[in-house]
Formats: C-alpha cells, sequence, structure tokens
C-alpha cells in the first residue's frame, strides 16, 4: 500500500514539474499583437471626419503615415507585447490591386488583403477575411492580442471566433461628426474600445485639389506625376468611352504602345519636365492613369 503511496507521489511530483517548465516557457514568450483595418470603414470615417465626404476620389489619405502610427499607438498600449504585422483588407474590381494598394502592399510588416468590389463599389468578401485570419492566428496561438479598425456588426462572428481561442479584441474607431459609426453588437462583443479623434487623421487626410502643374519647376514628385496620370486617364475615358475602357483594362498593368506614349507626351506637356530616363516617375505616371481608370470601371 505504501508503494502505491509513493509512486502515486511520485507521479504527481513529475507532473507539477512538467507544468511548472511549461509556465516558464511560456512566461519567457513574448506577447504578440496584430492590427486589422478594415480600409472600407477607414476611408468611409475618416474622410467624414476630417473633410466632410466618404468618397474617395475627393480626397487623399497617407496610408503610409497613418499605418505607422498606428503601429506606434498598438506600441504603446500593448507595451510588452510585439507586433506581428497589419493587415489591410479593401476591396478591388476582380481583386486586381490598385496602385494604391500595391504601394501600401510593399510597406514592412503590411499585408494587403482584398476582397471583391461590385458594380456600387460595396466590398465583398472583407468580412469572410477578417474572420478567417483573425481565427486562424488566434488558433495557432500567433496573437494574444488584436486592434481591429473597423465598425460593421458583420464583423461579430470574427470578434467571437478569435476569442474562442483566448485571443482579446480591442475595437479602434474613428470619431463621428454625429451619431455613431460603428455597431452596437460589436461594441458589446469586443474586449475594449477607443475612439481617435479629428486631431490624429488630420495629418494624414487632406481634400484634393488641382494644382497649377504649368507653373512647375524643378524635379516633380511622385504625386505630382500621379495626380496627373489620373488627369490625363479622365481626359482619355471622356474622349474614348466605356468600350475601350473595357478593351484596356485586361492589359493591365501595360499599357498598349500607343497608349503609352500619348500619356507620356501629353504629360511632359503639362509638367513643363522631361520624364525620358525617369523611370520611378514613369511608373508613377501609369499607377495614376490606371488607379483612375479601375475607379469608373
Amino acid at each position: 500500500m505504501n508503494d502505491d503511496l509513493a509512486a502515486l507521489q511520485a507521479r504527481i511530483d513529475r507532473t507539477n514539474e512538467l507544468l511548472q517548465r511549461m509556465l516558464a516557457e511560456v512566461a519567457k514568450t513574448p506577447s504578440t499583437h496584430a492590427i486589422f483595418v478594415d480600409a472600407g470603414y477607414l476611408y468611409a470615417a475618416a474622410g467624414r471626419l476630417v473633410t466632410g465626404t466618404e468618397d474617395r476620389r475627393a480626397f487623399d489619405l497617407d496610408a503610409e503615415g497613418l499605418i505607422e502610427s498606428l503601429i506606434d499607438r498598438a506600441r504603446t498600449i500593448f507595451a510588452d507585447s510585439r507586433l506581428l504585422r497589419v493587415y489591410w483588407y479593401d476591396g478591388a474590381r476582380r481583386r486586381i490591386h490598385t496602385a494604391e494598394q500595391q504601394s501600401i502592399a510593399e510597406l514592412p510588416d503590411v499585408k494587403v488583403r482584398l476582397g471583391n468590389l461590385n458594380a456600387n463599389n460595396q466590398q465583398k468578401g472583407v468580412d469572410s477575411l477578417i474572420r478567417s485570419d483573425l481565427e486562424s492566428l488566434a488558433r495557432h496561438r500567433a496573437i494574444s492580442d488584436v486592434a481591429l479598425v473597423g465598425g460593421d456588426e458583420d464583423l461579430v462572428p470574427a470578434v467571437e471566433a478569435a476569442q474562442g481561442y483566448g485571443a482579446r479584441v480591442h475595437l479602434w474607431g474613428i470619431e463621428a461628426p454625429e451619431g455613431r459609426n460603428q455597431a452596437e453588437p460589436l461594441l458589446w462583443e469586443v474586449d475594449s474600445q477607443r475612439t481617435f479623434d479629428l486631431d490624429f487623421f488630420k495629418p494624414y487626410v487632406s481634400r484634393r485639389t488641382a494644382p497649377a502643374y504649368e507653373c512647375t519647376t524643378g524635379r516633380p514628385t511622385r504625386e505630382d506625376v500621379r495626380f496627373v496620370g489620373a488627369r490625363i486617364a479622365a481626359k482619355w475615358l471622356s474622349s474614348r468611352g466605356r468600350d475601350a475602357l473595357v478593351e484596356l483594362l485586361p492589359g493591365h498593368p501595360y499599357l498598349p504602345g500607343p497608349v503609352d506614349q500619348d500619356l507620356l507626351v501629353e504629360a511632359e506637356g503639362l509638367l513643363q519636365y522631361s520624364l525620358r530616363g525617369q523611370a520611378d516617375l514613369r511608373r508613377a505616371l501609369r499607377d495614376g492613369f490606371w488607379e483612375h481608370l479601375q475607379t469608373q470601371y
């Protein structure tokens, strides 16, 4: 009998030792957080707050600067945690990246995930992407906390799925000029809530204006050239029509030789600057041209 008790005690001691080792390893493992951004919500809410409109074509968003600011804020809030990455969810026609989405995807620690964009410019499939990623990361213990920038009630299942695996979900919202821009059921489900105000977004959102390129001196910036590309695209579409646009789109991101040459010549005339041998500016010009056409399709 004493031998049985001794054997049982020995097994208990071994189990306790294993548990202590596991707890010690867990304590050594740093917490990890991720930032999930529903770009549709961000553009609409930030645009409304800063410029008074939700129309993306009416304002510019400095996505790189804003993402850096969100990362800095997360670093302060999750002080003992490391960033996994920023997940940027947006919609695009046929899930083909726009020039702006391409530039965001090239940023360090950023993963762009695209749903579809229908004829009414409504995102489709974004919520399911968010849920899939949230659930997968939480299930594999890749994250302990997630900051979710969004407001749609359809995100509730994503929150519940992540919480089911032990992750904490913190909802980050954007100040609404009046009323609310986040669904109450979503507010009820998350572990914490935080709202960013006008001062936070002002440096990154600005209403678009048409600069006087004819007076430009010196080397133009990539944004200057990109804007010119968009202006030329609007003129091209007005004169050629939607049938020509439909024929052009399958070739993205390449332009037929004659179209590319006409684009170059007209841009140089507007900028009063030669783009020959300026590979980065030529890319910016084409990006602006394509970006405008894709928003009109």
